[in-house]
């Protein structure tokens, strides 16, 4: 009975709504809605999987249909797009909504619950996440209670904070105050490699006035938060060649080379032990000015927060600090294999060593240029570089190879924070939150979106709403109530917002 009259009273004056009836309105329906998140959490998504990630894409257009939504599926070589549009006026600009759907893959036997596909609530108890019952949600409307499930941050929570505004808008008998175009992207995680043939493809169906990016967490102190540019991503496959079996190390010790050594001499010549990337021209072109260090400087520091969480002592001197930091492209090894660990160890020579590198670019930087320079690099150390596996006879002419094989995924892109569509997101955040928003000229991680900014020239703002600490692409993935919540909130803010 309370909530009927709580909605006849917004029905009567929609116009008079105070910050605290959106809080409440946020929480009320957002509580409602956590039985479908549970139900989308429970559809698992590998986008490795092409039947999984089917499941998904229908989950998601019968929900968008029943909003009023034209559903389309952008058809590539790879997964489709699903691209769903609302027309509230056609007078008035378009904004579309980037999200993806797909999920990192799981490792099941380090996920603290029986399943990442069975959500599960949990609360901190002296320092230890403890499950607790979905029905104590109602009683106890506690924000710091978790949601944990794959995806749940990354990235099906902003989609289900963002249709529940939607749906909130409806139950007041409001419409959003600009055309609506929902980009979804169902294999961000293998790096959208269909969405630049998309962009070519259906521009026309892809266009929009500007672009939100609704991914990603918000900033460590948990003020409102807009991410104005993102790193790009490259990758790079590197594998040094030993004897062509592995070999024991009791007859060959000190007379075969080893591989998995040879690969780490050539991984530590890149870097210095401050972390400096030491290849000739990898910082090419980027100049922090004045003008820039006092906007990264305007940004709360978080460096002793990411000390405190990740338990490191010191860090790289690749900038004054984080913020400073994440303005240059890194070169980051992700990954080493050689031979066997563990219970399988072997007394053996392997036969060979490979590492997994990424290189996230900024947008001073040309990708190609950058990794051309890698390979000068390996070349000044004495190796032969291949781009395929060396031949018996290439295996007996040449003292040291390496196979380097790479992938330059997308590019960075970067919209300026004065532009006219920061003053328009800063206000908004300004009004709802009555403080001033955490600006954030370049956010570290990478987002597939650079060709809607290079090719279509729509401009790209990022509005994160999840906690910094949700473990994403990790076992233990979680969402905070709170920032599910206070993304309604947001959401609802930006929507009644006449974009001019």
């Amino acid at each position: 009975m309370k909530y009927i009259i709580f909605f006849l009273a917004l029905l009567i004056n929609f116009n008079l709504l105070s910050q605290r009836t959106y809080q409440n309105i946020s929480k009320i329906e957002g509580i409602k809605s956590l039985t479908e998140f549970k139900e989308f959490l429970s559809i698992p998504n590998d986008g490795k999987n092409k039947q999984e990630i089917y499941r998904n894409i229908d989950w998601a257009k019968s929900r968008l249909s029943k909003l009023g939504f034209d559903n389309k599926l952008l058809e590539t070589s790879f997964l489709p797009l699903l691209v769903s549009e609302k027309i509230v006026n056609p007078e008035l600009p378009t904004i579309g909504f980037y999200m993806h759907l797909d999920g990192q893959s799981v490792d099941l036997s380090k996920w603290d619950q029986e399943s990442p596909w069975i959500p599960v609530l949990k609360k901190k108890i002296d320092g230890n996440w403890e499950e607790v019952e979905w029905s104590s949600i109602p009683s106890e409307l506690d924000n710091e209670l978790r949601i944990f499930a794959r995806s749940s941050s990354d990235d099906k929570g902003p989609f289900l904070m963002f249709i529940t505004a939607l749906r909130i808008l409806d139950k007041i008998n409001q419409k959003s105050k600009f055309n609506l175009k929902l980009i979804l992207d169902f294999e961000e995680e293998t790096s959208s490699p269909g969405l630049p043939e998309a962009v070519d493809k259906y521009q026309q169906e892809l266009m929009a006035d500007m672009l939100l990016i609704l991914d990603g967490p918000g900033h460590f102190s948990g003020k409102p938060t807009l991410v104005f540019g993102n790193r790009g991503i490259s990758s790079i496959t590197l594998t040094t060649f030993g004897p062509i079996t592995p070999q024991h190390s009791g007859h060959y010790g000190n007379y075969i080379p080893n591989p998995a050594l040879r690969l780490t001499k050539v991984l530590s010549s890149m870097k210095s032990d401050d972390g400096k990337v030491l290849i000739p021209g990898f910082y090419d072109g980027i100049f922090l000015d004045n003008k820039t260090k006092k906007i990264l400087n305007s940004i709360p520091s978080e460096d002793q927060a990411i000390k405190y969480r990740t338990k490191i002592n010191s860090v790289d001197k690749v900038g004054e600090n984080y913020q400073e930091s994440i303005q240059y492209p890194s070169l980051n090894i992700r990954g080493l294999k050689s031979g066997w660990v563990g219970d399988q160890t072997r007394t053996i020579i392997p036969s060979e060593a490979t590492a997994e590198i990424d290189i996230r670019l900024v947008l001073e930087s040309d990708p190609e240029k950058l990794i051309n320079s890698v390979k000068e690099h390996i070349k000044l150390q004495g190796y032969t570089v291949l781009d395929y596996p060396p031949s018996d006879e290439q295996r007996l002419k040449y003292e040291k190879i390496i196979q380097m094989n790479y992938k330059i995924s997308y590019p960075a892109f970067r919209t300026p924070l004065d532009s006219k569509e920061g003053k328009w997101l800063e206000k908004i955040l300004k009004k709802t939150y009555n403080e001033i928003p955490v600006l954030i000229r370049t956010q570290g991680g990478s987002v597939p979106i650079s060709p809607f900014v290079n090719k279509l020239g729509i401009p790209a703002v990022g509005v994160p709403t999840v906690n910094l600490d949700n473990n994403q692409h990790s076992p233990n993935e979680n969402l905070r109530l709170g920032n599910y919540f206070q993304g309604i909130e947001t959401f609802i803010s930006i929507l009644i917002e006449p974009y001019k």
